[in-house]
């Protein structure tokens, strides 16, 4: 079955049930892809079952594979079919693989991205990192997309990605995120809380990037962004993530010096990797900005002073050994 005039080839391998989802602007699609070269052995390049998690696309989101949209407006709910693709559709592939690949990995899905035009990025001696989609990107070839459709939500029945909301979206989501986040952490559930908190910071962020640093609105959203970036770094620390929490904590205190939250947390952090002059220094601020915490900071010393004691028992034992041998 021929789905367009210009090079899409579809095949379906099960049917789907249902009606065909019209797919509207804002129409949320779920689903599993794998990813194969064409040719006799149709080499595989990407499965996202092997990831363990399925690829969420929206609707007129202006998605960098615009044939990934046009082949799931073809799709019902539980559908699984494979489309052939020709060169044309697919010359952006490699790129956007590779973001899809750092995002499964843990990584910023712009990674050597940032400074770089998307024809820049195609130019021979531009890596990106995976050996397979540099030679793709060398040499173009035609690719073969087998698409499961696993739900298809209609506009306002989900709560979309931060990188899928409009500003508007953004700034009306993020007291509801910030919401969540507590309500996690108030249940013990701290690395679910962190990533609400992490989500929350994301919308700020870049809406923040559109603003010329410095001015009232770029203030404004800084603002924001510092009470979630304290609650993040809470988690942080709970989950012993202590380097994390000094960078973000001094990156408070860089632009607001009298943040006694900030001092008190990276003081926290500071003590439990051991730089103990920098811990006093920041609980001796702490007490300068706000006296009515001497009982709380008095407590974190305290336990400081005894992991110091057992630290040196500890190694005073250890040398012991090592030099009676």
């Amino acid at each position: 079955e021929q789905l367009r005039a210009d090079g899409v080839y579809k095949e379906v391998i099960r049917e789907g049930t249902g009606p065909l989802p019209d797919f509207r602007d804002g129409t949320k699609a779920t689903f599993h892809y794998r990813t194969l070269r064409c040719g006799d052995e149709e080499t595989p390049l990407d499965d996202s079952r092997a990831r363990g998690k399925p690829m969420e696309l929206i609707a007129g989101k202006k998605f960098k594979l615009p044939v990934w949209e046009a082949a799931l407006r073809t799709m019902r709910p539980g559908e699984r079919a494979r489309f052939r693709c020709d060169v044309k559709h697919v010359v952006l592939y490699p790129l956007v693989s590779k973001s899809l690949r750092n995002i499964a990995a843990g990584k910023d899905p712009l990674e050597g991205q940032r400074h770089c035009c998307s024809i820049a990025q195609l130019h021979d001696h531009y890596s990106l990192g995976y050996p397979d989609l540099d030679e793709l990107q060398k040499n173009p070839q035609p690719l073969i997309f087998d698409i499961e459709v696993l739900k298809v939500e209609a506009p306002g029945s989900y709560r979309q990605d931060p990188w899928a909301m409009t500003d508007e979206e953004k700034l009306e989501a993020v007291p509801l995120i910030h919401k969540e986040g507590n309500e996690l952490y108030r249940e013990g559930k701290v690395q679910e809380a962190a990533a609400k908190y992490y989500d929350a910071i994301a919308c700020l962020k870049n809406l923040q990037m559109k603003e010329q640093p410095g001015s009232p609105d770029w203030i404004e959203l800084d603002q924001k962004i510092t009470p979630l970036l304290l609650n993040y770094c809470q988690c942080k620390l709970q989950c012993e993530e202590y380097y994390e929490v000094l960078d973000h904590c001094s990156s408070i205190l860089n632009k607001y010096e009298d943040n006694v939250k900030a001092y008190f947390k990276r003081g926290k952090a500071h003590a439990a990797v051991w730089n103990v002059a920098e811990a006093q220094a920041d609980f001796a601020k702490v007490l300068a900005l706000d006296p009515s915490l001497r009982p709380v900071v008095s407590k974190e010393l305290r336990s400081l002073e005894a992991r110091l004691r057992e630290k040196d028992a500890e190694d005073k034992i250890r040398f012991k050994g090592i030099f009676s041998q």
